[in-house]
């Protein structure tokens, strides 16, 4: 129980580590992100909620492709990175 709650806890940290990332660099993430919290946009309940996170995601994802785009040297050494990282934690 308190390895799936730890487990749980570290990823959404890891989520949340990498929105503010995108935030801070892409314009459209930042706008996302402060509508959300800000409560401005369609309506304030459950379904209002999930669309917003929903839009955020699709928003996160674009700005993760074009920034990948426009830097590909550096992120296929991010992605190489993180396999030997992966590799290492596990053995």
């Amino acid at each position: 129980m308190r390895r799936a709650t730890t487990s749980f806890i570290t990823t959404g940290a890891g989520i949340c580590a990498i929105v503010v990332g995108l935030a801070v660099i892409d314009e459209r993430v930042r706008s996302e992100v402060a509508a959300l919290v800000s409560g401005h946009g369609r309506t304030g309940d459950i379904a209002g909620f999930g669309g917003r996170v929903q839009e955020l995601g699709l928003v996160a994802m674009q700005a993760v492709r074009d920034q990948s785009i426009e830097h590909a040297p550096l992120t296929l050494f991010a992605l190489v990175a993180l396999v030997l990282f992966a590799l290492m934690l596990r053995s």
